[in-house]
């Protein structure tokens, strides 16, 4: 990756790896769009003990999340399995984090997107997104979903939302990402992509 070259933050939590593999899908169309890559990133599990320490770098999959890879992106992603109906503890201490970008306004006028993955399927997907929503906009990001000129919003029998793409993972949290969602996810990074794209190019004619 060049260094001025941007780039989308895929951020994500999962425990079961539905959500991970939302996180890869929305990377995949990321990375249909010339000009943009996708940086996939995690964060660690949280702990009641306050003595209880993660390494710094997982031993498998997606490295950790640092504020920089937040505060450099063109665009943000942010993905969560839901926690009755809330994003997971491990996100949202992550997100609370983020108050030095807020004050420096480092994400404002910058497109951002969410995903999520339930075991059942009323099992709370869009307030789980629309949780992931809320400090987005006190960031100053511009939110973007999924409109329904994506036809499998219309077809889907299991998850997909217009607030951002979504999973049905079953009760063992084992069910494949089907056919609608992953061609929902895919979707839902290439436009982030484009939506990034356009931004970045018109923050850089503002300077």
């Amino acid at each position: 990756m060049t260094e001025h070259r941007p780039y989308v933050l895929v951020l994500f939590y999962s425990r079961h790896g539905a959500t991970r593999a939302m996180a890869e899908r929305l990377v995949a169309g990321v990375e249909s769009c010339p000009g943009i890559e996708a940086r996939l990133r995690t964060v660690p599990p949280v702990s009641a003990t306050c003595e209880a320490v993660d390494p710094e770098i997982p031993d498998e999959g997606a490295v950790y999340a640092s504020l920089d890879d937040l505060r450099h992106c063109a665009g943000l992603a942010i993905g969560s399995p839901t926690r009755f109906g809330n994003m997971a503890a491990p996100l949202k201490y992550f997100v609370d984090g983020t108050s030095e970008l807020w004050l420096g306004g480092a994400l404002v006028d910058k497109p951002a997107t969410a995903f999520t993955s339930t075991s059942s399927l009323h099992g709370g997907q869009e307030t789980t997104l629309v949780s992931m929503l809320l400090p987005l906009l006190h960031h100053g990001m511009v939110y973007a979903g999924l409109p329904y000129s994506e036809i499998e919003l219309m077809e889907t029998n299991a998850g997909g939302t217009p607030y951002g793409a979504s999973h049905l993972a079953g009760k063992r949290s084992d069910r494949p990402l089907d056919e609608h969602e992953r061609h929902l996810a895919f979707a839902q990074g290439k436009r982030l992509a484009r939506l990034a794209l356009a931004l970045e190019a018109s923050r850089r004619e503002a300077l």
